[in-house]
């Protein structure tokens, strides 16, 4: 049994689509019903998926433990970012990526869990300082002291969401964010791709304990930006904001707005150092990667 921890969420979703299509057991812990019905019915197909569905929550440990029972192999990708920078209402980055993580890795012991699977971030060891990046380093920090068999998994930045409105790489308005000068080399990632990835990891017979892990290109923010000016056949304005002025804003931000901070925190991120990691974890397991040209051409032309 496979217990996916955030198969509501976007990347979740895909992995929990993913394993109970190979044949997996999949079990989704879900916060209410409407969600769990979601898990249940929603397939790229339309068929069911066949997923069980047990009621909890991050923040509350006692449904946690009752999740991991029987469980052999717990994949984690929940994240509250997206939900704060919504501004909806509920706990705090630190309340959901930290806390209730560190919760999900305590009842996994204690339930007898072979294998964590645990997405967190490329990069997460830069010391920045932000909300995500301190909870997902806690995390990962237990992880290394538990008994589990740990698998974290690293990622670039998502193309959807670096490349897209969300990350202020908005180009049907002509305008692109970015931070510091512009010039470190990404691998933007498919969110498919890690998707992949993280459903490979969770039931090959000996996965590495830690993988860092980008796309087939690696090209820098003012690159993508050109690229994309290029297939929009438009001029698209950059914005820059320095990188001093961005880590100023992320420290008075990081209590009031968590998630902007964050945020703050992932563009300072992409302009200190090119990426180091590659895109050979997908290539080793069969996974063709999409290019984050190929995404910018999809999504413009």
């Amino acid at each position: 049994m496979l217990l996916v921890v955030g198969g509501t969420g976007d990347l979740g979703g895909r992995v929990v689509r993913l394993l109970a299509g190979q044949g997996h057991q999949v079990r989704c812990l879900v916060r209410d019903e409407a969600s769990g019905l979601a898990v249940e019915t929603v397939r790229g197909d339309g068929s069911g998926l066949g997923v069980e569905t047990v009621r909890g929550d991050l923040t509350d440990p006692a449904s946690l433990r009752a999740a991991c029972q029987d469980v052999d192999t717990v994949v984690a990708t929940a994240t509250a970012i997206g939900r704060r920078l919504a501004g909806r209402p509920g706990p705090s980055i630190r309340e959901v990526d930290g806390l209730g993580m560190l919760s999900l890795v305590d009842a996994a012991e204690q339930a007898g869990v072979r294998r964590f699977v645990y997405v967190s971030y490329a990069g997460v060891d830069a010391g920045l300082g932000t909300p995500l990046e301190e909870a997902k380093a806690a995390v990962e920090d237990r992880l290394r002291h538990s008994g589990l068999q740990r698998v974290v998994v690293r990622p670039d930045a998502f193309q959807e969401i670096h490349l897209g409105p969300i990350g202020r790489f908005d180009v049907a308005n002509g305008k692109v964010s970015v931070i510091g000068r512009g010039d470190a080399k990404q691998r933007y990632v498919a969110t498919d791709d890690i998707a992949a990835l993280v459903a490979a990891v969770a039931t090959e017979p000996d996965p590495p304990e830690l993988i860092e892990v980008g796309g087939p290109e690696a090209i820098s923010r003012n690159e993508a930006a050109t690229i994309a000016s290029g297939f929009a056949h438009r001029r698209v304005k950059v914005q820059r904001l320095p990188a001093p002025v961005a880590r100023l804003a992320m420290r008075l931000l990081k209590r009031r707005n968590d998630g902007v901070a964050s945020v703050l925190g992932a563009g300072l991120l992409q302009s200190l150092h090119d990426a180091t990691w590659t895109d050979e974890p997908l290539r080793a397991r069969g996974i063709v990667p999409r290019s984050a040209s190929d995404f910018l051409r999809q999504e413009i032309t």
